[in-house]
């Protein structure tokens, strides 16, 4: 995927792009992680669909930011799509990815042709302020990656920078905390806000959903199915298989 770039609001936005002349496909990744998470499934994809992942506000290769408000993350996206000249696309999202997805649906539903929404809700409860624990520069990778710990080091490990001081993030704890306070809240208005086909997926093991939230979200949408996979919250890296596999044939539909 190539690495590309666009500005907003004085802030420089990065995004990889498959390329090639797929039908586009836009990628919005959970708090914590970046656009690299799609690359595999981008591959999978191609050529019939266009990956673009987007470094999300804070994220990745993309600026910090001053806010991380909804309006913030929706404008940012907005963007992406006026640099790409985009008026088509399927959105999938992971988490903060998907509200921001199912949300800029309902603003722009003439643009969106359907959304795959991974693991996440519509009533928000966000408390992730225990990712201030690893704030700071870490003498080495391993030192960061035991902070971290066992259960979330393997998935930020597109995340981990050496810098000439030491090993830090590439976001800071104390934004993805602001970050997480502004998505808490009931987004039911939002997501029943557009008819486009979607796809909503949940981990077996999710600690996020419940089984009972997304058959509720299912059957209170229009043209909205719900697949159960083996895995819990970030299935696209955890059952990749699965995942694509469920993906292609929601897609090959629209």
């Amino acid at each position: 995927m190539e690495r590309c770039a666009f500005s907003r609001d004085g802030l420089r936005f990065s995004y990889l792009d498959a390329g090639g002349r797929g039908r586009p496909l836009v990628a919005l990744h959970a708090h914590v992680m970046e656009a690299t998470t799609f690359a595999p499934l981008a591959k999978l994809l191609a050529p019939e669909w266009r990956v673009i992942a987007l470094d999300q506000r804070g994220h990745g290769h993309s600026d910090h930011a001053p806010s991380y408000t909804r309006t913030d993350y929706l404008l940012d996206l907005e963007a992406l799509f006026d640099h790409l000249h985009l008026n088509d696309a399927v959105l999938l999202g992971n988490s903060l990815g998907g509200i921001n997805a199912y949300q800029f649906a309902a603003r722009h539903p003439e643009m969106i042709r359907g959304l795959i929404i991974e693991d996440i809700g519509v009533v928000i409860t966000d408390e992730p302020s225990f990712v201030l624990a690893w704030e700071g520069t870490f003498p080495t990778r391993e030192a960061l990656a035991e902070c971290i710990g066992p259960r979330f080091a393997p998935y930020l490990e597109d995340s981990f920078r050496k810098t000439p001081t030491g090993w830090k993030l590439a976001f800071e704890p104390k934004e993805i905390v602001a970050s997480g306070k502004c998505t808490n809240g009931d987004h039911w208005h939002d997501w029943l806000s557009t008819d486009c086909p979607a796809l909503l997926l949940r981990g077996r093991d999710s600690r996020v959903t419940t089984q009972a939230e997304c058959e509720q979200m299912t059957s209170r949408r229009p043209n909205t199915r719900l697949a159960e996979l083996d895995g819990s919250h970030i299935l696209h890296y955890e059952n990749p298989t699965a995942f694509a596999d469920v993906v292609k044939k929601f897609l090959r539909a629209l």
